[in-house]
């Protein structure tokens, strides 16, 4: 009894330890959570990693898990002690940790102000999880571990999005079960909930509709709610960090059959004054290409929330291409 007290006393001084907040060079701060005690990053190794990026107001502003895309990047040069890449070498392939880059000296080194963002910010602070550490052997010349690692991270990458492709169906399932909602499944695969079915006049190909839209991913993000990946509401904006100064909020304007196919087949299901919801595949959204700049990953099924507040009768067009996204 005595020999497993001990044991289970030293595990917990030595996850004790591994918790413990260090001070390094450049006003550095970083804890690590946990070590597989491999060999640590160096420059040239190429990183594959999976952060949540921070300001000292705990705001998220950037998270890979909810994407389901970790970051592959070269490791640099260091520029100063306690900077980004020199704050790599710390960690294995496996590590998991927390990091705090000082924002006064990483502007005093590069000659550069901080960036608005975090103007009135100490840190910048990076939650890791070092997936994959590529290095390069011994006596190995540098085109062929180029070759080597393109190949390599080639079919990681093809892996994650077969992944994803296969996965999509059961996350459509999972946000209908979670939400408790009573679906219409149209031929296309459109799922939808319509609230409110509007006047009798339907939007058709060639009209111009006025709408208020949310649209949002299917998976939860850490504060256990849908990302908003764009919005015509400007307090919703406002609240998920999507606010864009300069941009007019409230019901836009937009021509039917000028968006991504959900979109256009939603729209066409309701009147003037009504309200639907959309559960887009993403065969009728974003496809296999996604689009990243918004946070919407290859084969990932979206949701629109949207309000026709008017319709502006026109001519079918006799042929229209549909462009991919609404958003600005």
């Amino acid at each position: 009894m005595k020999k497993g007290i001990i044991v289970l006393l030293a595990a917990t001084l030595g996850l004790a330890a591994c918790n413990k907040e260090k001070k390094g060079a450049g006003g550095l701060l970083y804890t690590i959570h946990h070590s597989e005690g491999k060999e640590k990053i160096k420059e040239g190794d190429i990183v594959k990693m999976n952060f949540i990026q921070k300001n000292d107001k705990d705001s998220v502003l950037a998270n890979t898990y909810d994407s389901e895309m970790a970051q592959v990047f070269p490791a640099q040069k260091k520029m100063y002690s306690g900077d980004m890449n020199d704050v790599l070498t710390l960690f294995g392939e496996g590590d998991s940790a927390t990091f705090k880059v000082n924002l006064d000296t990483m502007a005093f080194y590069s000659k550069q102000p901080k960036p608005e963002q975090f103007k009135n910010d100490k840190y910048i602070t990076f939650t890791v999880k070092v997936e994959k550490v590529f290095k390069k052997n011994a006596n190995e010349p540098d085109s062929l571990f180029k070759k080597r690692a393109g190949e390599f991270f080639q079919a990681d990458y093809k892996a994650t999005i077969d992944k994803k492709k296969g996965a999509e169906e059961g996350k459509i399932k999972s946000y209908v079960a979670d939400n408790n909602l009573k679906t219409t499944t149209a031929a296309s695969g459109l799922q939808y909930i319509i609230t409110t079915a509007g006047g009798a006049e339907k939007a058709a190909i060639g009209d111009t509709v006025s709408l208020n839209y949310t649209g949002r991913l299917t998976k939860k993000n850490a504060k256990g709610t849908y990302p908003v990946f764009d919005t015509s509401d400007e307090k919703i904006a406002k609240a998920e960090g999507k606010f864009q100064a300069g941009r007019p909020y409230g019901p836009t304007k937009m021509a039917v059959g000028g968006t991504i196919p959900g979109f256009t087949e939603a729209i066409q299901l309701i009147g003037k004054g009504g309200k639907i919801t959309a559960i887009i595949p993403s065969k009728l959204g974003y496809g296999e290409q996604g689009a990243v700049q918004v946070g919407i990953m290859p084969y990932s099924p979206i949701v629109f929330e949207i309000e026709i507040t008017d319709i502006k009768k026109g001519q079918a067009p006799t042929a229209q291409t549909m462009s991919a996204p609404m958003m600005k």
